[in-house]
Formats: C-alpha cells, sequence, structure tokens
C-alpha cells in the first residue's frame, strides 16, 4: 500500500517533524510506501507531488491546524487525526488503515 501523509502543528516545529518521523517509522514497519509532507515553520518541505498522488491508497492528515493545498488529495480516501495521535499512536493508525483496505 502507499500512504501519503501531510503533518503540521500549531507552533510548526517540533511535533510537525516527530509525527512525520513516527509515520514514516509505522508504515515502513508494515512494508507500506510512505512519504510524508511536512508543513512546519520553516515552509512545506518533502512537497507530495501529483505523481505521488495519482498512486497513493490513502492520505493521512493531521487536523490541529489549516494545512496548504488540500485540493490534490480531491477523490483520495483520508484520515484526519490529531497530531499527538500521530506523534504516539501511528503503528494504530496504520492498522486502521490497513483494516479499512482489507474490507475493501
Amino acid at each position: 500500500m502507499k500512504i501519503l501523509g501531510v503533518t503540521s502543528c500549531p507552533s510548526g516545529v517540533a511535533h510537525t517533524y516527530m509525527a512525520a518521523e513516527a509515520l514514516k517509522k509505522a508504515a515502513l514497519a508494515k512494508g507500506h510506501e510512505v512519504k510524508v509532507e511536512t508543513q512546519g515553520s520553516i515552509g512545506i518541505e518533502n512537497v507530495i507531488t501529483m505523481d505521488d498522488v495519482k498512486d497513493a491508497d490513502v492520505v493521512v492528515l493531521t487536523k490541529d491546524v489549516s494545512l496548504a493545498d488540500l485540493e490534490r488529495f480531491d477523490g483520495k480516501p483520508t484520515v484526519k487525526v490529531a497530531i499527538s495521535d500521530v506523534v504516539k499512536k501511528s503503528n494504530k493508525i496504520i492498522e486502521k488503515i490497513e483494516e479499512a483496505f482489507k474490507n475493501r
């Protein structure tokens, strides 16, 4: 499965990057492809391209602050989660995504 993610926190610093790392680690541990864009205080990094979106199965979005350019994910299944949950519960998030796709 190919998973995309976009992370951002209210201050745009630590949790943005901690969440990106946690999501990548959890997805890779389960054998999934993953790319995570960060929208932090220093701008957007690791930008998700339209080619990335085309091939993606699901998009994980943090919901604590407004994210830029969400229209590029129109038509893709999305999961919106709190930044703290991504940091602390990425494995559970990946498991829920796997379960949802198992039933498709």
